[in-house]
C-alpha cells in the first residue's frame, strides 16, 4: 500500500502529513509558517523541513495556492506571481525528496477530500485569498481562478472575502459579504453542493442551506492521495512515473 507525502501550502501556513491509500493520515499533521518573502527556494526549505520530521513515503502530492498546470506554476496570486511564473514545482519536489511528485491547484485537491462524485460540487477556500474548484460526477473541471474575479465594488473575492478584509471588517461584516458572495457563486454555477474549507471556515457563523457544507481543513492534506487515481493521469502527464519498455528484436 503506497504512503503519500501530502503537502498543503497556504498564504500563511505549509502542513502536511503522511496518508494511507484510503485517504487516511497515518500520523499527525506537521505544520510550520510559511516563508516570506514566499521564494520558491525559502518555501522548497520549508517544505524539506516538514517532509524531515515524518515517517517514510513513497510518492508526494502538493497543492498550491495558484494556478497549476503540468506540475508547473503559471500564477501564485499570495505568495508572489513573480517569483513564481513557470516553476517547476513538481520537478524540484522529486529532485528534492527523491520521490515522484504531482502538484494541483490547492482548492482543488482539497474539492478531492471532501466531494462525494455526485452532479455538479464546487469548492471555495476561505483563507489568506479564497480558492475554487468545480468537479462535475468526481471529474476536475477546467480551473477557475474565481478569486481574481471581481465581486462587489471592483474588489475580487480575494479582496472582499481574504484574511485582511476578515481583519478590517471583523468576523460579524465578514460573514455579510460572505453571504452575498455565495448568491453571487450560486447564481454562476447552479451547483448541486458548494463545500466551503480553508483556514477560516470556522468563523462561518452564517445559517447554511443543505446544499452548502462545511469542510475540515485537513481535507487539503488526504484529498491529497486522490491525486494518484488513474482518471487523473491525464493531469499529470509531465510528471508520471516512465514506464519500462521491452525494446523489440528486429530479427
Amino acid at each position: 500500500m503506497p504512503l503519500t507525502l501530502c503537502i498543503d501550502i497556504g498564504g500563511t501556513h505549509l502542513k502536511a502529513s503522511i496518508v494511507d491509500r484510503d485517504g487516511k493520515m497515518v500520523c499527525e499533521r506537521a505544520e510550520i509558517r510559511t516563508p516570506y518573502p514566499a521564494s520558491p527556494q525559502r518555501l522548497l526549505q520549508g517544505v524539506q523541513t516538514l517532509a524531515a520530521s515524518l515517517p517514510a513515503y513513497d510518492r508526494i502530492s502538493a497543492g498550491f495556492p495558484g494556478v497549476v498546470r503540468g506540475g508547473r506554476i503559471l500564477t501564485a496570486p499570495n505568495l508572489g506571481t513573480e517569483l513564481w511564473r513557470d516553476f517547476d514545482l513538481a520537478g524540484e519536489l522529486t529532485a528534492r525528496l527523491k520521490r515522484v511528485a504531482r502538484v494541483l491547484n490547492d482548492a482543488e485537491v482539497q474539492g478531492l477530500g471532501a466531494i462525494s462524485g455526485n452532479g455538479l460540487e464546487c469548492v471555495l477556500t476561505l483563507g489568506t485569498g479564497v480558492g475554487s474548484a468545480v468537479f462535475r460526477d468526481g471529474r476536475l473541471a477546467p480551473h477557475l481562478e474565481l478569486g481574481q474575479h471581481p465581486v462587489w465594488k471592483k474588489k475580487t473575492y480575494d479582496q472582499y472575502l481574504g484574511e485582511a478584509a476578515l481583519s478590517a471588517k471583523g468576523q460579524k461584516k465578514w460573514n455579510a459579504r460572505l453571504e452575498r458572495a455565495l448568491g453571487f457563486v450560486a447564481t454562476l454555477l447552479n451547483y448541486d453542493t458548494l463545500y466551503i474549507g480553508g483556514g477560516n471556515a470556522s468563523k462561518v457563523t452564517l445559517k447554511l442551506p443543505t446544499t452548502i457544507k462545511l469542510v475540515s481543513n485537513d481535507d487539503g492534506i488526504t484529498g491529497g492521495v486522490r491525486l494518484w487515481d488513474s482518471r487523473f493521469d491525464e493531469c499529470f502527464a509531465d510528471t508520471r512515473e516512465p514506464k519500462v519498455v521491452k525494446e523489440v528484436s528486429r530479427r
